[in-house]
């Protein structure tokens, strides 16, 4: 009996062909790639048997050159040797605060651009250089074209710096399968290794200090399906930050106030030689330039702490946001190559009262678990397994009063989609502005702003009547979707949510703790502005309808709801909820008067004419 063969659509038919798929971290200090070869995940060497490729680009008159071979030129030449592109990606020229030795050039709103010996380079061009060493590396060593690749960003990148992330791959010449939040590729590699058929769910903390990075995911783990809890992080705290930290030390201990570009290039380079150095040894010499310094572990301790404590800040607040005690966590998986320092480890063995896991190399899980997720996407392997990822803030739009109504709360599992109605707010309204915001605030100045569409060619209708159906869509890359469309008419408009330039660590930072601390405050200034709104649509009706039937009313009624409607206008101006809410309940009194009088006469107006046996039964 002959066998038969069967490929879905787009997928050959050919026996037995393997596509070619791959992992990529593309990290702030070290980037690598991975593939599944023989149903194992590893990391691909380039010629010189070199794993890790650093994220270095540097630009020469005649050449470009790139990891290893450019790392000379940090002190040599540092306005042409981009280092940490990731900490640009997606962010815009106000948002750089930290020290760098690069001219940038473009808007203070925008992304900027590196000024190089060879022109202007976006972070987005920087970033696709060193994809394009990753592809080529992989396809070298597999001698097979690349169909297609995952690629980890951090957890906390929002919509921006996900879509920079996207279009460097595009531009290096890469099919992007999927962006993977890095802790979750982590939990995907560690996860296969485990065995996911246990009678109990385990729920794992993974922290993830890389370069430029952090971010903290707690990941719950039952029969074969990997679902991340909650997830937190700090788009601008990792192993660059302790390095600078050293520098400021050492500059204290010199009585150094200033160093130039290339100074400082040598000083950071000195910085990371001792801290990787204290990991194996209890003392070491910070070497830089013409000179030295003693550092000791305990030294080093009291420098980095400060960073050690924002990540430990983030951990235990993911932990609130899981709802999970530390008791609950079974595991703490490593990753990141600056959780190699013994500070680090020291720091999350105390909090969690653990010893951290670390079996596989904190400087490749993450490429390998993006690459075991690019074999599943490609085709190669069904092994059952099932991953839900999140989102990391809430998205929602502004509503009427300028408050904001939530579509989808931060840690929902995506891909995602959620539809809700909404009407007109005025009488004869044809058109809606959609205002797209993110945060965790209930006002909409407390929130970021992602983006705004106008949905035109509304029918007209009184004021409520109209159905506008408004959907978001994250899909599994985290990047937004929104649509609306007007039921009746069919009307529709949508938008794509690719801001310029993304959050600053700060502003990143400060949406969360601020939807946190401001959560009571927040509840009351909401109460207030619905009870502003259901005032002024009950004062519009009104004011509608006397200009109709005003005549219907005596002088004394018309005076005394005048008198209250009045009184509610000036309550209005007043930020007290329980008065607002009490001159509605006045106005009622003689608005309800009123109403019933409207009534009458249109009952009167309908039955006019009508003989009494014209409503009994005509059987």
């Amino acid at each position: 009996m002959a066998l038969l063969q069967i490929a879905e659509p787009g997928q050959s038919s050919a026996p037995h062909q393997h596509r070619i798929a791959i992992g990529i971290d593309l990290g702030t200090t070290h980037s690598l790639v991975a593939t599944v070869l023989s149903g194992k995940a590893k990391v691909l060497p380039d010629d010189k048997d070199r794993v890790l490729l650093p994220s270095i680009v540097h630009y020469a008159e005649k050449t470009t050159e790139y990891g290893d071979d450019a790392k000379s030129f940090i002190t040599t030449d540092p306005k042409n040797t981009i280092i940490s592109v990731k900490r640009f990606m997606g962010r815009s020229k106000a948002d750089i605060k930290f020290q760098h030795p690069y001219t940038l050039i473009g808007a203070d709103n925008e992304m900027p651009a590196f000024e190089t010996r060879t022109g202007r380079k976006t972070p987005v061009e920087v970033s696709a250089e060193i994809l394009k060493q990753l592809k080529d590396r992989a396809e070298a060593s597999l001698k097979n074209p690349v169909n297609g690749a995952v690629i980890t960003v951090p957890a906390y990148f929002d919509e921006a710096q996900r879509q920079a992330t996207r279009d460097a791959a595009q531009l290096a010449g890469l099919n992007v399968l999927r962006l993977l939040n890095e802790p979750t590729a982590a939990a995907v590699a560690y996860g296969l290794d485990q065995d996911t058929n246990l009678q109990t769910d385990h729920n794992y903390v993974i922290y993830d200090l890389g370069g430029g990075t952090f971010d903290v995911s707690i990941l719950r783990f039952s029969q074969g399906v990997f679902e991340v809890l909650a997830t937190g992080g700090h788009t601008a705290l990792g192993g660059d930050d302790l390095d600078r930290l050293i520098v400021k030390w050492a500059k204290k201990q010199l009585n150094i106030d200033v160093l130039d570009d290339a100074e400082y290039a040598a000083f950071i380079v000195a910085a990371r030689k001792a801290k990787e150095a204290l990991s194996d040894q209890p003392q070491v010499q910070f070497k830089a330039l013409d000179h030295a310094l003693a550092l000791d572990r305990t030294t080093f301790e009291t420098i980095i702490q400060i960073a050690l404590e924002k990540t430990i800040s983030v951990c235990k607040r993911v932990l609130r946001d899981a709802k999970l005690s530390l008791n609950d966590i079974q595991n703490v998986v490593l990753v990141g190559g600056s959780t190699r320092s013994y500070a680090v480890q020291k720091a999350v063995r105390d909090v969690f009262d653990q010893e951290p896991l670390c079996t596989i190399n904190p400087d490749e899980v993450v490429a390998i678990g993006a690459a075991i997720t690019a074999n599943q996407l490609i085709g190669n392997s069904q092994d059952g397994s099932l991953l839900l990822d999140v989102t990391p803030l809430s998205l929602g739009l502004e509503t009427m009063g300028g408050l904001v109504e939530r579509l989808i709360s931060r840690n929902t599992a995506i891909p995602v989609a959620r539809r809700q109605e909404f009407t007109t707010y005025q009488d004869g309204q044809t058109a809606m502005l959609i205002h797209v915001v993110q945060g965790e605030r209930d006002l909409v100045e407390h929130c970021r702003s992602l983006g705004r569409f106008v949905l035109h060619g509304i029918p007209p209708m009184t004021a409520g009547q109209a159905r506008i159906e408004v959907t978001f869509q994250v899909d599994a890359d985290g990047l937004l979707t929104v649509s609306a469309q007007e039921t009746t008419s069919g009307v529709k408009a949508e938008i794509d949510i690719k801001p310029s330039y993304g959050l600053s660590d700060t502003d990143t930072e400060r949406l969360l703790i601020e939807g946190f601390q401001h959560a009571e405050e927040d509840k009351l200034l909401r109460h207030l502005q619905e009870a502003k709104v259901e005032a002024q649509r009950e004062l519009e009706a009104l004011e509608q309808a006397l200009k109709v039937d005003a005549t219907l009313l005596s002088e004394q009624q018309l005076t005394a709801l005048n008198v209250a409607k009045d009184h509610l206008y000036v309550q209005l101006n007043a930020n007290d909820i329980q008065a607002i809410e009490e001159a509605v309940q006045a106005l009622k009194v003689y608005s309800d008067e009123f109403a019933a009088l409207r009534m009458n006469r249109h009952i009167d107006h309908a039955l006019k004419g009508t003989k009494l046996n014209d409503w009994s039964d005509s059987n």
